[in-house]
């Protein structure tokens, strides 16, 4: 009976998941892709471990998110105001803002150019199209239309995406030792992109708000932690390891666009891998850049004070500004996989502190019930992780010379590790306090 209850409960679950499949089609986006692509054309099959390890990640980050959001039950800038401060708010709305605005025109440049690649019509033509659909469906509907289409796009993303794995040869036993740990010379930047993908700020800012316009509470704890294990665990683990053995398989250039990849796989191994890989990458690119969208209304809503549903017209507003201002991405020149691979190892910057701050939340009292210890371990081992990979991105930026970007990029890294650092002096002077309040004498 116990086994039949459990799995009535799963059945039901599977009906009613939502929130993490949005984070989940950000996740499984064309930026992703293309550090798959470009790790899996330029070391093989060496970084499979990663591609495994970027889904687990995605999980845990999702599930810290998960818990922060639903044990308070309020948006995580609200939270980080309420506990410690304006300036703290305002610091991580603007982490969140530049790296989505940076995703939102660079994803925007990879649909228009994939829709471009299949009709024949100039690429600015679509990112004027796409843009306008995304003001009218967000802004008209809002979160209800963007979880419908998240879960319908993924699932048929993941579809496609592993249809055109069974038309390529892939070297079993490569792919093994593809999970053995090893980093090749020059792959900590696709390395880093790879497990950008899964935990980017974006993702893990956006879940306490897609919670709430879910209308899910504590009571929905075992069904918030189902979603996860299903969007990121399964779903967002498949796409990318079908992806990356493609590419391993394939795949020699890594200077490839995501275009480029799935135009070189005709001629390899037939128009039916291409056309089925042009199918996901245009799906992937419609929901992440839908996802997407919504995360920097979110934050600026929350912060201000406003509403985050299309039921206040000021959050409305935002959706369809945000919407439209991504159409210039269609414009951007120059090599689009090296640009999606940057975009997302520009995010690794900034998610070591969106990490610490729902670590810290966490173990506050802005949650009524405590972290068990080993959800503590994973989060801290996410955060060295991730913070290993920001200051290795951006000591080889140093190296390569500094630019405008890269100087910008290197200064905002360099607040937001100062910013970790103090919140960390924070918290041991608030365990020493309670230590010493512990320990003092009664009168």
């Amino acid at each position: 009976m116990c086994v039949m209850g459990s799995l009535e409960r799963l059945g039901g679950y599977a009906g009613e998941m939502g929130p993490s499949w949005v984070a989940g089609a950000i996740a499984a986006g064309p930026a992703t892709m293309a550090s798959l692509i470009t790790g899996g054309a330029a070391y093989g099959y060496d970084l499979l471990w990663v591609v495994v390890l970027s889904a687990f990640a995605g999980a845990l980050a999702q599930y810290l998110a998960m818990r922060l959001g639903l044990l308070t039950e309020s948006g995580i800038v609200s939270v980080v105001e309420s506990h410690l401060g304006e300036w703290w708010a305002w610091l991580l709305v603007a982490d969140v803002v530049i790296a989505a605005g940076v995703a939102q025109l660079v994803i925007m440049n990879t649909l228009a150019s994939v829709s471009a690649t299949i009709t024949g019509t100039d690429a600015w033509i679509w990112g004027l199209v796409w843009a306008s659909v995304l003001a009218l469906g967000l802004a008209g509907r809002g979160y209800g239309l963007l979880e419908s289409a998240a879960k319908l796009i993924v699932a048929t993303v993941v579809v496609a995406f592993v249809a055109s794995l069974f038309v390529v040869p892939v070297d079993p036993g490569a792919a093994v030792g593809g999970l053995v740990p090893s980093l090749p010379g020059g792959g900590a930047l696709v390395a880093a992109g790879i497990l950008g993908g899964a935990v980017h700020i974006s993702l893990i800012t956006m879940h306490s708000y897609t919670m709430r316009a879910k209308g899910w509470t504590d009571s929905e704890y075992g069904l918030a932690t189902f979603d996860i294990g299903a969007s990121m665990l399964v779903a967002f683990g498949i796409y990318s390891v079908a992806i990356f053995l493609v590419a391993a398989s394939v795949l020699s250039d890594p200077d490839l666009t995501t275009v480029g990849a799935a135009q070189a796989l005709g001629p390899l191994v037939g128009e039916n891998a291409r056309w089925l890989f042009l199918l996901g990458l245009g799906g992937a690119a419609v929901s992440t850049l839908g996802g997407n969208t919504i995360v920097p209304p979110f934050v600026l809503a929350d912060k201000l004070g406003w509403g985050t549903t299309v039921a206040d017209p000021r959050y409305r507003s935002l959706l369809a500004a945000v919407a439209l201002l991504s159409a210039p991405g269609a414009m951007i020149g120059g090599q689009v996989l090296g640009q999606l691979v940057l975009v997302l190892a520009l995010g690794t910057v900034g998610t070591p502190f969106a990490i610490a701050l729902v670590i810290y939340l966490l173990n506050s009292p802005a949650v009524s019930r405590p972290t068990a210890t080993a959800t503590n371990v994973g989060g801290l081992a996410l955060l060295s992780v991730s913070g290993a990979l920001a200051a290795n991105f951006l000591r080889e930026q140093i190296a390569a010379g500094l630019g405008p970007l890269s100087g910008a990029v290197l200064a905002f890294g360099t607040v937001l590790a100062l910013a970790m650092v103090v919140l960390l002096a924070k918290y041991a002077r608030e365990q020493f306090r309670t230590e010493d309040a512990a320990v003092e004498p009664a009168d």
